[in-house]
Order: C-alpha cells, then sequence, then structure tokens
C-alpha cells in the first residue's frame, strides 16, 4: 500500500513552487521598504511559550496544537502562530537593549490541528511582521499598510478586499465591557453552541468570533467594547483611522471585530475578501502591548500581523505553470555534449535557465524534450555543424532557425536569451 501525506499536510509541486517564489519574492521587497528586517526561527518551541502568550482558554491552545513530550520530558509544540517565537527570540537575545524600535518579518510554516478545508490546513504558511517597542497609532498603520501592499503586490485589487478595524480596548477599558457582555451572555445562553457556552465562561469576547449563524444572530445585539472606551483608548483608535485616511487606505470600522488570541488590545484588524467564502480573512493582526513583558521581558509595547499565503493564493486563482527553459541544448553524439558544457556552466552563471536531454537521443527526441521543457530557444550541437563552425539557434515558438558562429555562440545565445 503506498504511503500519502499526512492529512491537513500539502505537498507544494512544481508548477505551484513558482508562485510560492514569486508571492515571497514579493513580500521581502514590501516588508525592506518598510525597515523589517527577516528573522528566522525554530518551529518548534516548548509549550509554555504559547500558553502564557496565546492564552490557556483558547481553542489554539485546548484544541489545536500540536504537543508532545520529548525523550527529556520537556512538551515542546509545533508553532500555531509566529508572534510568540518572535518575541521570544527579543527577550531571549535581548535585541531589545539598543532601545530602538525593533521591525522583524519572518516567512514560513505554521501548524494546527483543525478540519482540513478550503483554505485551513494543519501545516499553513504565514508571512508575519512585529514591530516592537512603537506605541504609536502610526505604528499599527504602518503594520496594516505593510499588509495592503504585499496583497497590492501579489496583484491582488483593491475592489477584492476589505480592510476592517476596530480597538479591543486595554485592562482599564476591558473589565466594565467584560461584566456588560458576561450579563448579555447569560440571558442568550440557550441561542449558543456547545463551544460558545464554554467561551461565554471563559473568554466571553470570543464569542463575538464564532462563524455559526445561530450565534452571529445572538450576538447582534451584544453590548460591544466601544461604547466601553477609556479617553485614551478612544483617542488611539481616532488617530489609527485618521492615519489610514492620510495614506489612502480604504477600511471599515467593524464593532464586532475581535480576534482568537488572548494577547490582542486597542488596534485589531482584518483584510478580508468574500471571495474566499467563510474563511474570509486573507490577513490579520493588531497590538499586542504587554506581550513582552508577560514573556520575561521588559514592559514593551508591540503591534504585527500575518498574512495567510495559502488564502492569498485562492484569492490570485493561480493555476498551475508549466517549466519554464530559456535555452535547451539538443547536442548529438560525445563531441558535441563536450564541447556544450562549458557553454551551458557560463549561461546557467548568468542566471538563464538551460536544460540538456540525456541519453543518446535523435535530434527529433531532444526537440520534443525541449518543448516539454516550455524552452524559448533550442541550441542544436552537432558533430557536422561543430566541423563546419557553425551551430543552429532554433526558436521554438515560431520555429525559425538562424546559423551562429562557433566563436560567438556563448554571447549571442545569451543575448538572444535575455
Amino acid at each position: 500500500m503506498a504511503i500519502t501525506a499526512v492529512r491537513g499536510f500539502k505537498d507544494l509541486l512544481p508548477g505551484e513552487t513558482e508562485h510560492w517564489q514569486r508571492l515571497e519574492a514579493a513580500a521581502r521587497r514590501v516588508f525592506r521598504s518598510f525597515g523589517f528586517r527577516e528573522i528566522r526561527l525554530p518551529v518548534l518551541e516548548k509549550t509554555e511559550l504559547f500558553a502564557r502568550s496565546i492564552g490557556a482558554h483558547t481553542d489554539i491552545v485546548e484544541k489545536e496544537m500540536y504537543t508532545f513530550t520529548d525523550r527529556s520530558g520537556d512538551s515542546l509544540t509545533l508553532r500555531p502562530e509566529a508572534t510568540a517565537g518572535i518575541l521570544r527570540a527579543v527577550v531571549e537575545h535581548k535585541l531589545h537593549g539598543s532601545g530602538a524600535t525593533l521591525k522583524f518579518f519572518t516567512i514560513g510554516p505554521m501548524f494546527r490541528h483543525e478540519r482540513p478545508q478550503k483554505g485551513r490546513l494543519r501545516q499553513f504558511h504565514q508571512m508575519n511582521v512585529e514591530m516592537v517597542g512603537a506605541a504609536e497609532p502610526l505604528a499599527d498603520v504602518e503594520v496594516m499598510a505593510a499588509a495592503w501592499e504585499v496583497l497590492a503586490a501579489a496583484g491582488v485589487a483593491a475592489a477584492d478586499v476589505q480592510l476592517q478595524v476596530n480597538s479591543l480596548g486595554c485592562p482599564a477599558c476591558r473589565p466594565r465591557h467584560r461584566e456588560d457582555l458576561l450579563l448579555y451572555l447569560q440571558g442568550v445562553e440557550d441561542r449558543l453552541c456547545d463551544d460558545c457556552r464554554r467561551r461565554a465562561r471563559e473568554n466571553p469576547l470570543r464569542v463575538f468570533d464564532c462563524k455559526q449563524e445561530g450565534c452571529r444572530a445572538a450576538m447582534q445585539r451584544a453590548p460591544l467594547i466601544k461604547h466601553s472606551l477609556c479617553p485614551a483608548c478612544a483617542d488611539h483608535q481616532g488617530r489609527v483611522h485618521d492615519a489610514l485616511e492620510a495614506m489612502g487606505i480604504p477600511y471599515v470600522a467593524n464593532p464586532y471585530l475581535v480576534r482568537g488570541l488572548d494577547y490582542y488590545m486597542r488596534t485589531t484588524f482584518e483584510i478580508v475578501s468574500p471571495r474566499l467564502g467563510a474563511q474570509s480573512a486573507v490577513a490579520a493582526g493588531g497590538r499586542y502591548d504587554g506581550l513582552v513583558a508577560a514573556l520575561g521581558g521588559p514592559d514593551l509595547p508591540g503591534v504585527g500581523m500575518a498574512v495567510g499565503m495559502e488564502r492569498l493564493l485562492l484569492l490570485l486563482d493561480a493555476g498551475p505553470e508549466g517549466p519554464a527553459c530559456d535555452v535547451f541544448v539538443a547536442a548529438l553524439g560525445e563531441e558535441a555534449r563536450l564541447a556544450s558544457l562549458p557553454w551551458m556552466q557560463a549561461w546557467r552563471r548568468a542566471a538563464l535557465r538551460v536544460e540538456t536531454a540525456y541519453g543518446d537521443l535523435s535530434l527529433k527526441a531532444q526537440l520534443r524534450h525541449a518543448h516539454r521543457a516550455g524552452a524559448r530557444l533550442a541550441l542544436i550541437v552537432g558533430e557536422r555543424e561543430l566541423e563546419e563552425g557553425r551551430l543552429i539557434l532554433r526558436d521554438m515558438a515560431s520555429g525559425d532557425q538562424r546559423e551562429i558562429p562557433l566563436p560567438e555562440v556563448e554571447a549571442a545565445v545569451a543575448a538572444a536569451a535575455r
């Protein structure tokens, strides 16, 4: 019986990986333009890191993490998100010592044991940015702008997405809202799903995040945090809106928007698209002041976001690509093959994609290989052509051919392939 991939873990095959490479390259250009520097972290962390940062009563920690005990008896977890690992690195390596605002990005896989569905896998990939040390509303907007620009650089039309923004308040104003919300939830408990009944006791704000229609309907009249914001949080939110308008980034204030992680406060946001169905968020994030201190570091403010790569590619509706080759060398005979090797190496060093056939194949068979490789050009190298000092360069699309003097082959083919 053949062994298959683990459920919810997907192979990325040739034809798909080209889209991923372009997306990652575009994201790196955008992130660097904002001053974010790349950080690469382990995918395996101590379980305590996520319990302390994400929150012990979140769905992620309670039900979704890949956690196991290793041979030393330590509890380890495949990272379900990137923020906690980045902040662990900040604290562990004392990166905050300079006093400057820290700006990092990372790209890689995350892991959650969820029911696999379109846009949601058990191994999924995110592009994250984190800004540590800046409490100003402009920092929130710069993070949102980075997400917005990544989507634009990837080719997403602004009309296909919507930026939704909310404030979750702070420790000064959240307790009042929590009391009002708990009282309201007691009155609608019979209309909530089992998960939301549990959330209502442990983390009532999370009930707003339920996707079930019954729960969404029950929460339509729930007390909203916007009515309980302290003056500082209200001012922060207003300045976020002002900066978004100054940047020309369209947004919608969504008072029902919450996030599934406990560490968020004040600004929270999502970029959603109706084209993605129920799993509509393609990017999300917010402010997490206090999280660095909770992980054993100094009391530094922070804000960050993540773009889901699988969902972004779904939004782009990018189908598989065929192979692509700049120059295919059709060498006929051992002498021709040896003569072509230095040219092939030179063209590859010049960043051209160069392929050849293997084995003693006819010219017709080799040209079929060139076609399957997606070659734009085919260089025909035979013993007779070498003796006459002229090789044949064939345009694979048009079928046109021209002769190239042997001393000019390396430069002429490189120029034609540009």
